[in-house]
C-alpha cells in the first residue's frame, strides 16, 4: 500500500460522519473486506499444504500452533491428552516466577553454639555446587573466627526423610538425584577411577572419604559422575565433608565429628548465605541442560515458601492449583512432579499452548542449546516438543507436539514444517 492509500483511508475513518464520508466508508469497508479474503484465498493453500505436510509426517501425532492472537493454525488430535516428559519444565519454570520472582535466592544458615558446634541447615539450595562453596567458606569462616570447630551439625529437616518423587525411583542417572534440603554438587560425585585409586574430576572440588568409598564401590574405571540417591545418610553426610574440605581451604579448623541433627531451639543464624545465582538464572539452566534434581528442588520450594517448611509435594501441587485454576487451567494441566520423570503428569495441548501465552514474557528464559526458545522431552515411548517458532506466513506462533515414539528426530521434522510451512 502506497502512502497516500494509508493517508486517504485515514482522512476517511477520522472524518465526521457527512453523507459523502459514509458513502467513502462503505467503499472502504467493501475494500476492506476484498483485502481480507484475499489474504485467506493466499494463505489457505498454504495452511493447507502444512497441515498434509504435518499429517504425513505423523498421521497419529499431537500437533498444535496457535498464532499471537489465538487463532489455531494446526490442531492434529490436539484433545488427547499427553504425557509432557520434561516439558513439564516450562510449567516449573512459570509457577516458580509467578511464586517466587525471577530475584528469588536460596537460602542455607549458619549457627555456632557456645560449646563451638556449627549447625547447617539446609534450605533446598539446589545450586550449592563447589564453585558456591569457594565463595561461601570465608565469608563464614570470617563470621565464626578461625578458633577450631569441635563439630558439624547438619540439619535437613526442612525436607522430609521420607520424601520420594514419582518417577525418580525408576533412574539412576545422575541428573534424577535424590532430593535434599541440603546436598552439594546435585547430590552427585563426579571423579576418576583407576583401580583402587580415586581422585576428583573437578579442580575446584576437594575428593573426600565419603567420595573415594562411594566411587570405589559404584564408580566407573575411568571419568563418571554417579548419583547419590540411594540412602538420604549418605548424601547429607557428603554434603558435611565438602562443606569442611572448603572450610579448611578458607583457614578454618574443625576438629569434631559430622554429624545429623537440628538446629537448638532459639540460636540465632550467625551467617546466612544467599545464593550468587539469582532463580532467573538456574530456571535457564534447568530448561536447557533439563536437569531434574534441580526443577524437583525448584517445585518444592514454590510449597514450602508459600507455606512453609517442611516441603511438600502435596503443598507444591495445591499452589499449583491454586495459580492454574485462576488461569483456567486446572483441568488441562495435571502435576504429580515439577520435572516430568512422572508419567503421571498430564497436560492437554490447548492447556499448554495457553500456558505458553502466560509465559511469554519469560521466553527469554528458554532459549535451549540450539539457541531456539523451545523445549523437548523424552520417556521412554514418549517424544515432545513445545513452545514458540517463528514462521514464513503468520510470525511468531506458539506451538506443541507430542508423538508416541521414540523417534525424537520427528518432532524437529515437524518443527520445520511448521516454520517453513506455515
Amino acid at each position: 500500500m502506497r502512502n497516500d492509500e494509508r493517508a486517504h483511508i485515514l482522512q476517511i475513518l477520522v472524518a465526521p460522519a457527512r453523507p459523502e464520508s459514509l458513502r467513502s466508508r462503505a467503499a472502504l469497508a467493501s475494500w476492506l473486506g476484498l483485502l481480507a479474503l484475499s489474504v485467506l484465498l493466499l494463505s489457505s493453500p498454504a495452511l493447507a499444504g502444512a497441515r498434509e505436510k504435518i499429517a504425513k509426517l505423523a498421521p497419529s501425532g499431537l500437533v498444535l500452533v496457535m498464532d499471537a492472537d489465538g487463532n489455531e493454525l494446526v490442531a492434529q488430535n490436539a484433545d488427547r491428552p499427553f504425557v509432557p516428559a520434561s516439558v513439564t519444565k516450562i510449567v516449573t519454570a512459570w509457577l516458580a516466577m509467578e511464586v517466587l520472582g525471577g530475584e528469588y535466592r536460596f537460602k542455607t544458615r549458619f549457627y555456632l553454639d557456645a560449646d563451638r558446634v556449627l549447625y547447617v541447615r539446609g534450605g533446598g539450595d539446589p545450586f550449592l555446587i563447589s564453585e558456591e562453596l569457594a565463595l561461601l567458606a570465608p565469608r563464614l569462616v570470617a563470621a565464626v573466627g578461625k578458633e577450631p570447630l569441635t563439630g558439624l551439625v547438619l540439619d535437613a529437616s526442612y525436607y522430609p526423610s521420607d520424601l520420594r518423587i514419582p518417577g525418580v525411583e525408576r533412574s539412576s542417572r545422575a541428573y534424577d538425584a535424590l532430593n535434599s534440603a541440603l546436598a552439594v554438587n546435585f547430590n552427585t560425585i563426579h571423579a576418576v577411577r583407576r583401580g583402587k585409586k580415586v581422585r576428583s574430576a573437578e579442580k575446584q572440588t576437594p575428593i573426600t572419604p565419603l567420595a573415594i568409598s562411594q566411587f570405589r564401590a559404584r564408580g566407573p574405571n575411568g571419568r563418571g559422575r554417579i548419583s547419590l540417591a540411594q540412602d538420604p545418610a549418605v548424601s547429607l553426610q557428603y554434603a558435611g565433608e565438602l562443606i569442611a574440605a572448603f572450610i579448611r581451604r578458607a583457614g578454618g579448623t574443625l576438629n569434631g565429628e559430622i554429624t545429623t541433627g537440628t538446629v537448638p531451639e532459639g540460636l540465632a543464624p550467625v551467617y546466612v548465605h544467599r545464593q550468587s545465582h539469582p532463580l532467573s538464572e538456574i530456571l535457564t539452566e534447568i530448561l536447557r541442560y533439563s536437569n531434574n534434581y534441580i526443577a524437583n528442588q525448584i517445585f518444592l520450594e514454590i510449597g514450602g515458601h508459600r507455606h512453609g517448611g517442611p516441603v511438600s509435594l502435596e503443598k507444591s501441587r495445591n499452589v499449583a492449583q491454586e495459580i492454574l485454576a485462576a488461569h483456567g487451567l486446572a483441568e488441562a494441566i495435571r502435576l504429580e512432579e515439577g520435572s516430568g520423570l512422572s508419567r503421571g503428569n498430564r497436560f492437554t495441548a490447548r492447556g499448554l499452548a495457553r500456558l505458553l501465552d502466560l509465559f511469554a514474557p519469560h521466553a527469554g528464559l528458554l532459549y535451549g542449546q540450539d539457541g531456539a526458545p523451545h523445549k523437548t522431552g523424552t520417556l521412554s515411548g514418549v517424544s515432545t516438543l513445545a513452545g514458540y517458532a517463528k514462521t514464513a506466513r503468520h510470525g511468531q506462533v506458539r506451538f506443541v507436539i507430542a508423538l508416541r515414539s521414540n523417534n525424537g528426530g520427528l518432532r524437529f521434522r515437524l518443527l520445520r514444517a511448521i516454520e517453513t510451512g506455515l
